[in-house]
C-alpha cells in the first residue's frame, strides 16, 4: 500500500499543491497504519499509535471530500470535460461508502480510553486497509481524469 501511495504522489507531485499536501497526507496515514498494523500489542494508555492513525484518517478523508474533489469537478466544470464528470459520478458513491466505513472505524476507535481488543481492532484495521487501497486507486484514476488531462489547459489560462 506504500509503494501504491509513493508511485503516486511521484506521478501527481508538482500537478497542483493542494493535491500534492493531499498525497503527503494519504502517505502519512499509510505509514500510521504500517505502524499500526505491525503492533503487538498497544505499548502505552492512552493509545497514541491507534489515535496517530485515526487523527491522519480523518485529515485525509475530509480534504478529499471538502476540497479535492470539489476541485477536481469545477475544473472539469470549467472545461466542458463530459468524460471527467461521468467517472466522477460513477466512483464518487463508492467513496462515499468506503468514507462510512473509514468514520465508522474512527468513530469506534478515535476516542481515547476507548477500550480497544487488540484482535477485533486489527481484524477491522486489516479490512479497512483493503478499502482505502480500493480508494486510492479511484481516487487517482480522478486526479488523472479530472486534473492531469486539463493541465495543459490550466497553465494558460
Amino acid at each position: 500500500m506504500l509503494d501504491s501511495c509513493t508511485n503516486s504522489q511521484e506521478r501527481w507531485g508538482g500537478v497542483h499543491q493542494l493535491i500534492d499536501r493531499w498525497l503527503a497526507e494519504r502517505k502519512q496515514m499509510v505509514m500510521n497504519y504500517t505502524q499500526l498494523r505491525k503492533r503487538q500489542a498497544p505499548s502505552s494508555a492512552p493509545d497514541t499509535e491507534l489515535a496517530a492513525f485515526c487523527d491522519a484518517l480523518v485529515d485525509y478523508l475530509s480534504a478529499g471530500h471538502f476540497e479535492i474533489y470539489e476541485q477536481l469537478m469545477r475544473e472539469a466544470e470549467d472545461f466542458k470535460d463530459q468524460r471527467g464528470i461521468e467517472l466522477a459520478h460513477q466512483v464518487y458513491p463508492r467513496i462515499e461508502t468506503i468514507t462510512r466505513e473509514a468514520v465508522t472505524f474512527n468513530d469506534t476507535y478515535g476516542q481515547p480510553d476507548c477500550g480497544v481488543d487488540e484482535e477485533t481492532m486489527q481484524t477491522r484495521l486489516h479490512h479497512l486497509g483493503g478499502l482505502l487501497h480500493e480508494r486510492f486507486e479511484l481516487e487517482d484514476c480522478l486526479i488523472e481524469v479530472l486534473h492531469t488531462a486539463h493541465k495543459d489547459m490550466l497553465s494558460t489560462v
